[in-house]
């Protein structure tokens, strides 16, 4: 793999100017037209990158090769990426946390934000379509906002120069079969790139038994990522981007589990035969207009829009025997916007970059659930089901605006200031003025040292937020166990960030970074009804801190890279949500610090690669020490550790071009391991990792 994907390379503006631009060729009668438009796209491009800095954050690269490198390739799911940076862990249905936060994770596509969409299980993104991941972690210039444990900023493969495409099949174990194509080109001034894939397989969900294969786990899965673009003249383009997924899945069985409750008329049933089922729709369109006003400055508008809904389907009967209730549910967020970002260079030590967000968003939930009436205890008293319809609608709006500026006093030192101004109006009305300071000092040629300071606002996302009616469930099976029901809180929070990266030699890197972080109002996420959604609440304060080791080597053919992770994130005091919550475990987190559910001390990723002529051979690794289990996140579960292998194989037939072949073995020595045992703050059913599988693709270019 590339050397900047597995060296934690730290603020790589002070190496690469920000904002630099590449300069134009001078057309002539000798330069062909489709030329002069490949450098204007190009450097249109850089100019885009330097509206957004780096300076002083952590940064870790992904191009298009480490993609290609890792044992699945472009059908590696976008988490399974960002997996292999230092300090991300894995959990179920598909969730990662950074450093210790849950999810607050920010999505970015050539530079522009797309809001996030509801919690669940399906991958809303696919790698196929991105030519570089950045993944930025620590203290973060102004310029970014909201979500901050992790920014995750793909740069498209954009409208690409050259005609051409291809199309794919990878399939195997869990009945699997992936279909996905891209095609791309230009003409004259307009390019174009398109890509889509779907997905089938009978194992969607983890399963919540520890077999190989899950009962009830049927999943179809269909997304599409599109980007049109047109250069205006050589200084200016507008571009439109969109996506969409489309993804259903069954919810997976637990055998073996004995009826709760009866109801009348209802013939018996087996847990192993329910039905219940949740469709997942994400989509979201961005409109840019990019300019270039001189060698001075750059700038973009862009407006957005995006749609994301989540419907859960209950087994009507076995819902309510086995668990008193049976819901349907659904949760739709529309959301609408406009940012822009300007950057200004002045003179050779300045870059001054301003910029906006704007958005309103709309929330609707519509519940239906069927439950039993109940005593003051929670005992059924009758077997006849009563109906509540328990809807909402809310409406937010969500600012900003930020000014910083980038300034190198003298050639090894970069220092990054500003401030950023949030306001939110949703659930709740808050603001908060933001300042950051970052700085970059290159100690030797081979040796940089970054430092940083951030001030976070995070507002509760309002797709998470729990609308529940508490007093309309009282005297059922679904009774709360406690009344308390107030509006999730924004999060607020001071970050301190200190790295340093070293080249060894010219073949081996290796990095260490360190991070604190104290928060008042830490916004958690837990899955507390059947559906498998998530829904926000509040710890009255936390404390988060880890440390980032990291290594890598690059050697003609043959690379590896290394990253082993530790970390603690301890909060204490539920403030809202509490509704969610047994009174004993609420007691106990009043007057103890508790650890995290999605807390893990060690975290490790690993991977190596070796190119011989047209074969490639790759293995990458994961290590967990074990999230939390138990009363109030008391114990943590067994570590694990996974191996994943590819071989490709590369041809070119005579008649048919080129064609590349692929072999994959996911989970090499088939390691039973449990990311989740159904106990803990906000925890769901189990939820095991993937057994031994083995699966065989074939591309074919064109």
């Amino acid at each position: 793999m590339e050397e900047k994907f597995m060296a934690i390379a730290i603020a790589t503006a002070a190496f690469v100017p920000a904002g630099a631009l590449a300069q134009a060729a001078e057309v002539t009668q000798d330069v062909k037209p489709i030329e002069t438009i490949q450098v204007a796209g190009k450097r249109l491009d850089e100019a885009r990158n330097g509206l957004s800095p780096e300076t002083g954050s952590t940064i870790y690269r992904f191009d298009r090769k480490d993609i290609e490198l890792l044992p699945l390739g472009d059908s590696t799911p976008l988490n399974q990426v960002i997996l292999q940076a230092p300090g991300v862990v894995q959990d179920s249905f598909g969730q990662i946390h950074v450093r210790g936060d849950h999810a607050n994770v920010q999505y970015r596509i050539d530079g522009v934000v797309i809001p996030e969409a509801i919690s669940g299980f399906g991958q809303a993104f696919d790698a196929r379509f991105a030519d570089r991941i950045n993944v930025l972690t620590g203290a973060l210039p102004a310029q970014y906002g909201y979500r901050t444990a992790g920014v995750v900023d793909i740069h498209s493969k954009g409208a690409a120069i050259e005609n051409g495409g291809r199309i794919g099949f990878l399939g195997g174990s869990h009945s699997d079969s992936e279909t996905s194509a891209e095609i791309h080109g230009s003409g004259d001034a307009f390019s174009y790139y398109l890509t889509g894939s779907f997905l089938r397989n009978t194992l969607g969900i983890e399963n919540p038994a520890p077999e190989r294969n899950a009962i009830h786990d049927l999943t179809r899965q269909s997304k599409g990522f599109g980007q049109f673009s047109y250069l205006l003249d050589a200084d200016s383009r507008v571009s439109l981007l969109f996506g969409n997924s489309d993804n259903k899945f069954q919810v997976p069985n637990v055998p073996g589990q004995d009826p709760s409750f009866s109801l009348a008329g209802a013939p018996p049933l087996a847990s192993e035969q329910l039905d219940a089922k949740q469709n997942e729709k994400n989509s979201f369109q961005v409109l840019s207009y990019q300019r270039s006003a001189g060698l001075n400055i750059d700038y973009q508008i862009a407006v957005f829009h995006r749609y994301t809904d989540v419907t859960y389907h209950p087994d009507p009967v076995g819902d309510l025997i086995f668990n008193g209730i049976a819901a349907q549910i659904l949760r739709r967020n529309d959301a609408a916007g406009v940012q822009a970002d300007a950057s200004y260079r002045i003179g050779d030590k300045h870059t001054v970059r301003t910029g906006l967000f704007a958005s309103h968003e709309r929330f609707i939930v519509n519940n239906s659930s069927a439950v039993f009436p109940a005593d003051d205890d929670g005992n059924q008293t009758s077997d006849v089901p009563i109906t509540i319809q328990d809807n909402s609608r809310l409406a937010g709006n969500l600012f900003g605006v930020y000014l910083q500026d980038e300034w190198t006093p003298a050639r090894s030192l970069t220092v990054n200031y500003g401030a950023r101004y949030d306001r939110v109006d949703t659930v709740v009305k808050e603001q908060q003025l933001s300042p950051r300071i970052g700085l970059v000092y290159d100690l030797s040629k081979s040796t940089r040292v970054h430092a940083g300071y951030a001030r976070y606002f995070t507002p509760p996302p309002m797709e998470k937020i729990d609308t529940t009616s508490i007093a309309l469930f009282q005297g059922t099976t679904n009774a709360l166990p406690s009344d308390a029901n107030t509006a999730v809180k924004s999060e607020r929070s001071d970050y301190f960030d200190v790295g340093v990266s070293h080249l060894l030699t010219p073949a081996i890197t290796v990095g260490l970074d360190a991070y604190y972080r104290k928060v008042r109002h830490l916004q958690d996420d837990g899955q507390f009804g059947n559906a498998l959604i998530f829904s926000s609440f509040n710890y009255e304060q936390a404390r988060i801190y880890g440390v980032e080791l990291s290594a890598s080597y690059k050697q003609g053919g043959f690379s590896a890279y290394g990253n082993l992770a530790a970390s603690s994130a301890k909060a204490k005091g539920v403030e809202t949500g509490q509704f969610n919550f047994d009174p004993d475990e609420l007691a106990f987190i009043a007057q103890n610090w508790v650890h995290l559910d999605h807390d893990q001390l060690l975290a490790g990723s690993a991977g190596t690669s070796y190119n011989w002529h047209s074969t490639t051979l790759s293995a990458d690794l994961l290590y967990g020490s074990g999230l939390r289990r138990g009363f109030a996140n008391s114990e943590h579960l067994p570590g694990y550790t996974t191996m994943n292998l590819g071989l490709v194989q590369a041809l070119d037939m005579p008649g048919v071009g080129k064609i590349e072949g692929r072999l994959v073995v996911v989970n090499l020595f088939d390691k039973i391991y449990e990311l989740r045992d159904g106990t803990g703050i906000g925890v769901g059913a189990p939820q095991f990792g993937p057994r031994r599988a083995f699966y065989a693709g074939i591309t074919k270019s064109f």
